[in-house]
């Protein structure tokens, strides 16, 4: 049998339902491949009583005939983004050492619900804001593959952000899947630079309570995992309607695994002219021209579309998502939670402890958004901005009258080496090049796996749908997945 950690969660809940091997043995070999693993610094926090605890209930359930579903016993890494009772929720800031809350985020109970073993905290750009995991409070989280030649060989690459934990963790078999958040690519981009399938759901379908909030128009958490299989599997049990979030959408809740009927005949694929850019590597044209055919073989029939605002959807995201974060960071101040810096009065205190306990990248974007949101600039730059995302949006719905899911890159290159883009902030905005529009418009979209680049590092294709098209979404990725036959590992 191969190690346990080798597993998919399908084939983990398999196992377990078989009783082939104990949810305490599956978390003990996740525990200690963690240890080994500890370099990556993909975790912040490991929690392996609570670990153990949670698999032995999850053996006491099967063994009364009461197991929880495919995700009982499962062991899952948590985006430190996701308030967990009892356990330090950072964000990844140095604002927040040192706070655990007393409660838990929607997310994470119906994880918890479904049986799911939490085996800790991973590592995050600090508040969600990066591309490259490089902002962390606690220090970069490295990926865990290595480029086989080229100038990056052998050095240290990025995973991606924000989830970059997330998906360092799930592609160096440290977890067997991880909930990450998505404001502007920040679960498709890591997923892609990791060799791994990263969802983003569509806004409203998870709950945002009691995930620590960067843009509120914009977060949505999603899961990272090793397969379209197991991201279906764990999107159903984060999935839920939450009167606690006023912008949770009250729809029923799909069996997303059975939509998984590799069965895509007559689905139409768009391409959009739009993301054929100058300076676009030539593997990543190659690739995405190679996913057009994989999906034309399968019996899809291929769609050329415009959206012609999507030149328009990063500087518009760059203006919106600060603006929102100035707004929801003004909250942390010193006087009820985390850091706290003494001044002679409370100006000086709260002057001190944001100086202190931010760091330089959300800094940056808090002096963007509230630049933008001042009296006078709000009209020319955050309302315009917002207009600009509505033609967005426009777009793609007038672009699902002629298709059912469109197709592009993922990322505009492979992932690169620590510190190589870090003195540029536009380079590393950048990353999100191909992502963000789907964001600006609340759409699902997901990242597979789909090849190697020339260095040996893993590239992946980008679908999206239309809004709660989940379900099409992943049949066709389904289908991505099997046509690429990606099996590589760090």
């Amino acid at each position: 049998m191969a190690a346990l950690t080798d597993l998919t969660i399908a084939q983990a809940g398999a196992g377990l339902d078989k009783g082939e091997f104990t949810a305490r043995e599956l978390t003990d070999a996740y525990l200690g491949a963690m240890e080994a693993a500890r370099g990556l610094n993909a975790y912040i926090e490991e929690t392996p009583e609570r670990a153990q605890a949670m698999a032995d209930a999850s053996d006491a359930r099967r063994a009364a005939g009461n197991s929880a579903g495919a995700l009982d016993g499962v062991p899952l890494a948590i985006k430190d983004l996701f308030c967990t009772e009892g356990a330090l929720s950072t964000a990844g800031s140095h604002i927040l050492d040192g706070f655990r809350p007393t409660y838990e985020s929607t997310v994470t109970q119906n994880l918890w619900d479904a049986g799911a073993v939490m085996l800790g905290k991973v590592n995050m750009d600090e508040f969600a804001m990066g591309s490259a995991n490089i902002t962390s409070h606690y220090g970069p989280t490295l990926n865990p593959w290595k480029a086989s030649s080229g100038d990056n060989a052998g050095k240290d690459l990025v995973p991606g952000g924000s989830s970059g934990g997330s998906a360092s963790a799930v592609a160096a078999r440290i977890a067997a899947g991880a909930t990450g958040t998505d404001t502007g690519g920040s679960i498709r981009q890591p997923g892609a630079f990791c060799g791994i399938v990263g969802l983003k759901p569509t806004y409203g379908r998870c709950s945002r309570w009691g995930v620590i909030a960067f843009a509120s128009s914009l977060d949505q958490a999603g899961p990272l995992a090793r397969t379209v299989e197991d991201s279906a599997l764990m999107l159903e049990a984060m999935v839920s309607y939450d009167p606690k979030d006023s912008t949770s959408v009250d729809l029923p809740v799909p069996n997303y695994a059975a939509a998984l009927t590799g069965d895509i005949r007559g689905l139409r694929v768009g391409v959009p002219a739009e993301y054929r850019m100058d300076g676009t590597p030539p593997e990543i044209e190659a690739l995405w021209q190679r996913g057009v055919d994989w999906l034309r073989d399968a019996g899809a029939e291929i769609v050329d579309i415009s959206l012609p605002h999507t030149k328009y959807a990063l500087p518009a995201y760059y203006i919106v998502a600060p603006a929102e974060a100035s707004s929801n960071l003004a909250r942390y101040d010193g006087m009820r939670y985390g850091l706290r810096v003494d001044g002679e009065d409370l100006t000086e205190t709260y002057e001190r402890t944001r100086a202190e306990g931010f760091g330089h990248e959300v800094k940056r974007r808090v002096m963007i958004g509230t630049y933008v949101l001042s009296a006078g600039y709000y009209d020319a730059y955050y309302l315009k901005a917002q207009r600009v995302r509505t033609r967005i949006a426009d777009d793609f719905r007038a672009a699902w009258d002629s298709c059912d899911v469109i197709l592009t890159p993922t990322t505009p290159s492979a992932a690169f080496a620590l510190g190589e883009k870090q003195d540029d902030p536009i380079a590393m905005y950048l990353n999100d090049i191909f992502t963000v529009p789907a964001s600006m418009a609340g759409l699902p979209a997901i990242s597979v796996p789909a090849g190697l680049s020339s260095d040996g590092l893993p590239l992946g294709l980008h679908l999206i749908a239309p809004a709660f098209g989940e379900e099409t979404l992943l049949r066709a990725a389904g289908v991505l997945e099997s046509a690429a036959g990606f099996t590589a590992q760090p």
